[in-house]
């Protein structure tokens, strides 16, 4: 199995790999019921998942949904939540960003109160505010670090040296960005970063939205508000462009007695000893299946040939940022 991880100010040691609530709210076309989505969170601890990772931006919901899910096993959990966009819009326009101190104040609040808990194992902001420096933003961390609200706090999609610089006040304990096999920029940039400061590297999209589970083709339907019905990702040409890639996991899959999305999770682990991916899914048999991935080995050798490949091939990724 994988090893476990530990995160800066946080004393629980964690399961390598997060579950990511985003997609019982937001951005696929659905919304389950609350009582579909409690049985689902419930069956996702019950595989064995630690770390959750939700967002006010998804939708309140979805915080309501994971701290009633979590009430009985509040302390055994890692949760994680955001703040910095007051508010996300389904269908492309522009984010309302705010990381002002007095607003982290009311937005950490809420938070608090929608999750039904009185602290937030690690709370990111979850876009940088143009307009607040990464210095006061740290000194707002600090302040809610200190009046026991956060026990670490970490950034998602913020620049090297807004990272640096916020470090430098209040040291960070995450980096929250898109990493996947397609897309592969932060090794040269974000990797050696964590790997100095001593961060969490935390993999949002690792599954490419789904590309990457093996589960998907020029055949497949999405729902009406499934983003990825507007996705080049998921155009024709680009499933053709990518099939290499497809191949190589399936392949993998075969000969490890596993499945594209194990394969593809799996090798994430193994990259780097300070990555925690975080699929999400709606579904109870996708998420035991994604946990199972801590479950398959892969050599020093498969990852070096994984690598090489992967170098070799012209795939196309996701939009970035």
């Amino acid at each position: 199995m994988i090893r476990p991880v530990k995160l800066r100010g946080i004393d629980k040691e964690m399961m390598p790999i997060g579950y990511g609530c985003m997609g019982q709210t937001h951005s696929y076309g659905m919304k389950g019921s609350r009582e579909e989505m409690l049985d689902l969170l419930k069956a996702v601890k019950e595989a064995g998942y630690t770390m959750f990772d939700t967002a006010p931006a998804y939708g309140e919901d979805n915080e309501k949904f994971l701290g009633a899910a979590l009430k009985e096993v509040r302390d055994d959990v890692i949760i994680t939540t955001k703040f910095g966009i007051l508010h996300m819009p389904e269908e492309g326009g522009s984010m309302d960003l705010n990381s002002s101190h007095d607003s982290i104040l009311k937005q950490v609040d809420e938070s608090l109160s929608r999750l039904g808990t009185d602290y937030i194992d690690l709370y990111y902001q979850h876009r940088i505010d143009p307009n607040v420096s990464p210095e006061e933003v740290a000194s707002t961390m600090k302040e809610l670090h200190e009046a026991g609200k956060i026990r670490a706090w970490g950034v998602s999609f913020a620049p090297v040296d807004y990272i640096r610089r916020a470090h430098a006040v209040f040291p960070l304990s995450a980096v929250e960005n898109m990493y996947n096999m397609l897309d592969r920029e932060d090794e040269k940039t974000y990797f050696p970063l964590c790997e100095e400061l001593g961060l969490a590297y935390v993999s949002a999209c690792p599954l490419a939205k789904g590309f990457l589970s093996g589960t998907i083709n020029k055949q497949t339907t999405y729902r009406e508000g499934d983003w990825r019905n507007r996705m080049d990702l998921f155009k024709d040409e680009t499933i053709d462009q990518n099939q290499v890639l497809l191949d190589m996991l399936n392949a993998y899959a075969k000969e490890k007695n596993a499945t594209a999305a194990q394969i593809t999770l799996s090798w994430e682990m193994h990259r780097v000893p300070f990555m925690i991916p975080i699929p999400g899914t709606t579904k109870k048999t996708r998420a035991k299946e994604n946990f199972d991935s801590v479950y398959v080995d892969l050599t020093d050798e498969e990852m070096n040939t994984i690598n090489a490949q992967l170098e070799k091939m012209n795939t196309v990724g996701m939009h970035r940022r």
